[in-house]
């Protein structure tokens, strides 16, 4: 692959096209028992020697690394798997990968070598997609990784050991007769240390007291415990010795975090009543009063004599409108909260949070207006039979009063437990369509979706929580009409207290065209 560089100093070049690259960091950890291999995948900021020259991977440049597909291989050879990616973790020094080495000769050969420091460097080959080229440097600023290998040399000098997961191998352990082993191999936990060695404190035993171990921080805790796992009886019992515990030695047992993050609720229930309703329409709100013409009375045509005149009637209107309503969230954090979380987790999970809150905020607002000016229906009581009693009258009401054919049931968390436990006189399931003699709709727990007695089920768990009044609608689509604005984000940077506001707003209307097709269930 041609190098680039500049012709003169302090000149930049951004460039967009794709470049296929390889470079080189250390293994940070091997692990004969569990078959895995970790260490710095892309270190960020850091010039490195590669296939294309001197490179530095910008923090950023690869936001979200997906191991799935990633192969992890000898060298770079492509027909020498072994082994795959399972897990890529973003930190602000750069890139860790994990890898779960394949249980063959050659995966066996790489672990030892890995473990022993022979072959100790990760090499990755990234698809570059973006980049600026400054002093004849690449700066990466958009790339993906495309496979991983383990070789002998790093191209990074700086890089360094920071943690060895190591045991004894598996051929040392000896087996009883039976499952159990008779002997254990001595297991030490991973350490996390300071990227740069600690230095090696030599220490005597003084008489009649208990002997001075040279373990007194994280870096000579490391280097006897590679030490005792390499056979080095006096560095193991230095370690068995030491004191080691997580309450007393907090510093050995690091915090660890995770890039997902738990999200609330509210963000997995969409807006089940306004879909059920044919979905909001698209609209750029002009002033926040919308109005539709309504036919009042319709012209008539009726059997007319020979020679007489038709009757006349004339045709009137009426104006149903809506009001545009504002639906508007804000949040307000430190930019420290932004600049040093190292990852756009933070950000991310905020939009989320906003959109599903705006979801929410809107799909209450219709479930309020059809509670407001639907029909109420006739009474029925809160078992199978009454469900079904609702659904025949209701669907036929809706019809009469609209001319148009209800589709949806809308049910609240308690009617959809009702139809989940709906069951025949031998207690066979009705809502199930793999019993065909009682083949009444489809009805899952796995799913907030289906099918009641020819009507869509939608389960809007921002219904009522019990089976009452308003706990069920059945629904005509053309008979309600969702106006919507499409919310939009806003970011401001306020000066005096660097801190963030993002807010996020949008506009909706709703109005009711024909009541008579807005069914709401009524307990008797």
């Amino acid at each position: 692959m041609k190098r680039e560089r500049s012709k003169t100093y302090h000149r930049e070049e951004t460039m967009s096209q794709n470049k296929f690259i390889t470079f080189a960091a250390n293994v940070t950890g091997a692990n004969e028992v569990t078959r895995q291999i970790s260490g710095i995948v892309v270190p960020f900021e850091k010039v490195g020697n590669t296939s294309a020259g001197e490179v530095v991977f910008e923090f950023g440049s690869i936001p979200n690394p997906d191991p799935r597909g990633v192969k992890f291989l000898l060298q770079h050879q492509s027909d020498r798997p072994i082994g795959k990616a399972i897990e890529f973790q973003v930190t602000p020094s750069g890139i860790t990968g994990t890898f779960k080495v394949s249980n063959t000769t050659a995966g066996s050969d790489a672990l030892v070598e890995a473990a022993d420091g022979l072959r100790d460097g990760l090499s990755v080959g990234a698809q570059i997609d973006n980049y600026t080229m400054k002093d004849g440097v690449m700066h990466v600023t958009a790339a993906q990784i495309v496979e991983v290998s383990l070789v002998h040399s790093p191209a990074f000098s700086d890089a360094v050991v920071t943690t060895v997961a190591a045991s004894e191998p598996e051929a040392t352990i000896e087996q009883s007769s039976g499952d159990e082993m008779s002997e254990q191999p001595i297991e030490t936990p991973a350490v996390e240390v300071e990227a740069a060695a600690a230095p090696v404190v030599q220490a005597s035993a003084p008489i009649l007291t208990a002997p001075r171990s040279p373990i007194v921080d994280g870096g000579s805790y490391l280097q006897h415990t590679i030490k005792a796992a390499r056979g080095d009886d006096t560095s193991r019992q230095y370690v068995m010795a030491a004191d080691d515990s997580l309450s007393t030695n907090a510093g050995f047992n690091p915090t660890e975090y995770f890039n997902e993050v738990v999200g609330s609720a509210q963000r997995k229930f969409g807006r089940p009543t306004i879909d059920a309703c044919g979905g909001a329409t698209a609209h750029k709100f002009i002033g926040n009063t919308i109005s539709i013409p309504k036919i009042g009375t319709a012209p008539t045509v009726a059997s007319t004599a020979e020679g007489a005149a038709p009757s006349e009637t004339g045709m009137t209107a009426t104006a149903l409108t809506g009001t545009a309503t504002k639906y508007a969230g804000l949040n307000r954090f430190s930019v420290e909260l932004l600049d040093l979380q190292g990852t756009p987790t933070f950000y991310n999970e905020l939009m989320n949070e906003l959109v599903a809150s705006y979801a929410k905020a809107t799909n209450a607002a219709v479930i309020a207006a059809i509670t407001a000016g639907g029909t109420q229906a006739t009474t029925t009581a809160a078992t199978v039979a009454g469900l079904q009693a609702f659904a025949s009258k209701e669907a036929v009401a809706a019809y009469a009063g609209t001319g148009n054919f209800a589709t949806a049931y809308v049910a609240g968390a308690s009617q959809w437990e009702l139809l989940l436990n709906a069951a025949d006189t031998t207690g066979r399931p009705i809502f199930n369509a793999a019993q065909p003699q009682n083949a009444g709709g489809v009805v899952s727990v796995g799913s907030s979706r289906g099918n009641v007695f020819g009507l869509d089920l939608y389960v809007d768990n921002a219904m009522v929580a019990t089976t009452i009044d308003e706990s069920a609608f059945i629904i005509a689509p053309d008979s309600i009409g969702i106006y919507e604005q499409a919310p939009r984000t806003l970011q401001v940077n306020q000066l005096g207290s660097l801190e963030i506001e993002v807010s996020m707003h949008g506009y909706l209307a709703t109005i009711i065209k024909r009541a008579t097709g807005l069914r709401r269930y009524n307990l008797t």
